[in-house]
């Protein structure tokens, strides 16, 4: 972390953003408003990971914003007008050493957002000063700004100090910050996994206190911030905080069940901490980015053994079916939580499937079978093998090793297989068209289950070639009637 130790620094920082902020400073300027820097666009320049993503506060009303930058924006948009935000993009040609450059741009009225007790929307109120603006905001290393044009940096609650101590609390009390808007309970957690800070302890206390506040706030709102905490640098910090608070009990409950109280002769592991690992050692796994499917279903994957869980005779514990009774729970609670249905549908599937290699033993599986899970796994197949491969976080390096190599073997018949028969596209030798021409049917049922019982035998022999399918679906067809 760049050293922000004393509040000279901001100016420097803030060249970097040049000439988008002072253009508009100089603008509101000449139209008798105040103009800022503010909030995470902010604390990002210290941190030196600003992106093109800028939020400016001002005095000017909405209407008023929107007449100073609609003749300087290249885009504009008013989706959060009623909450006082106008939206614009600024397109910056190349300069001299310099590439081109596109800002997303946000300028917001001095507000306060304050929710009653039974609205999940807030209520927004416009103020006059900046630092009535910097109060309301959820942490004090949020609650910086850079006044423009003339670059001075306001910071009337010590967020610069807590920036350097990468600690996060609030402008005013806690109970009151969370009493205004509860999701800044659910920011906390997931600035602390973005960013790797502490949560001071006064603010840890008022989130346990006052978790069950949260269930006022829409799903769409909690989904939103879980994303973000789950495809930061550091979940497992999130995640902790959400269930050490009670928070999780409220917006995902089957993560604080799986702390399951372990047996007296310890004989089955630890799954919550299981799940932290399994999850770190998936995103380790991901080469093109963050993967929130893979994330969500590493998250998810053994939500089923609280409720499978029997302490058999012989003193072994089980989890019986929990994939199923996992990917059943896994589609309930993204479902409450709004996710899309394309998400819900893959997400669910990596968790009924991810217990299916441990089936494969020392490689007894049959073509068939790599054919079957090939097929299961479909577009997912990839993520499957990360999840699996993140799934074993045996301390017995032997074990581990004996797993990954039996899991290399897999992947090795996989890929054997699709250069053999093109295993991504596995369907019948015969299409519905020529089911029909050779059985001398309508659409219907029956050219339904012809399809079904030659995708079967695709599935079982490989490729059967055009005359041999024929003959297949011709002696199926004889035995229907």
């Amino acid at each position: 972390m760049p050293n922000v130790s004393n509040a000279a620094q901001t100016p420097q920082a803030h060249h970097r953003i040049e000439p988008v902020a002072e253009d508009l400073g100089r603008l509101f300027s000449a139209a008798g408003f105040k103009l800022a820097l503010v909030g995470g666009s902010v604390r990002d320049t210290l941190l030196g990971r600003l992106g093109n993503d800028l939020d400016f506060t001002t005095d000017a009303r909405p209407e008023q914003v929107l007449k100073i930058l609609r003749p300087w924006a290249d885009a504009l948009w008013e989706v959060g007008i009623a909450f006082g935000t106008v939206g614009a993009r600024k397109d910056v040609p190349a300069g001299e050493g310099e590439e081109a450059r596109s800002f997303q741009v946000e300028v917001t009225t001095y507000r306060s957002e304050v929710y009653d007790r039974t609205s999940r929307k807030p209520e927004v109120s416009y103020g006059d000063t900046i630092e009535e603006d910097l109060v309301r905001r959820d942490f004090t290393v949020n609650a910086m700004a850079v006044a423009l044009p003339e670059t001075q940096f306001v910071d009337p609650y010590g967020g610069l100090d807590d920036l350097a101590a990468r600690l996060l609390r609030t402008p005013g009390t806690p109970e009151s910050s969370f009493s205004d808007d509860p999701l800044r309970m659910m920011r906390a957690a997931r600035f602390a996994a973005q960013l790797d800070f502490e949560v001071a302890p006064e603010v840890v206390a008022a989130m346990t206190a006052m978790a069950d506040r949260i269930t006022i706030v829409s799903a769409e709102r909690v989904r939103d911030e879980l994303n973000k905490l789950l495809l930061s640098d550091h979940p497992r910090k999130g995640l902790r905080l959400l269930v050490d608070t009670g928070l999780a009990d409220q917006v995902l409950p089957e993560l604080s069940a799986l702390r399951l109280e372990r047996d007296e002769h310890f004989r089955h592991k630890d799954v919550y901490e299981h799940t932290l690992t399994v999850l770190e050692q998936a995103i380790d796994l991901e080469t093109d980015g963050p993967d929130l499917v893979l994330r969500l279903a590493a998250l998810l994957h053994d939500i089923g053994k609280p409720r499978t869980r029997r302490f058999e005779p012989d003193g072994r514990v089980s989890f019986h079916h929990h994939e199923v009774v996992g990917a059943k729970m896994t589609k309930s609670r993204m479902t409450k939580l709004k996710y899309p249905n394309e998400l819900v549908k893959d997400v669910s599937r990596l968790v009924e499937l991810h217990l299916r290699f441990h089936g494969y033993g020392s490689g007894e599986w049959t073509d068939s079978a790599v054919r079957r899970y090939v097929r299961d796994a479909g577009p997912l197949l990839e993520r499957l093998h990360r999840l699996t491969r993140s799934d074993c976080t045996t301390r017995n390096k032997r074990k581990a090793a004996a797993l990954s190599r039996t899991y290399d073997g897999l992947e090795a018949r996989i890929a054997e297989l699709q250069e053999r028969e093109e295993l991504d596209a596995i369907r019948p030798d015969l299409d519905g068209n020529q089911i029909m021409g050779i059985l001398g049917v309508p659409p219907g049922p029956v050219v339904g289950k012809a399809y079904q019982h030659l995708l079967e035998l695709r599935l079982e022999n490989g490729p059967l070639g055009e005359d041999a399918a024929v003959a297949a679906l011709k002696e199926w067809w004889a035995a229907q009637s």
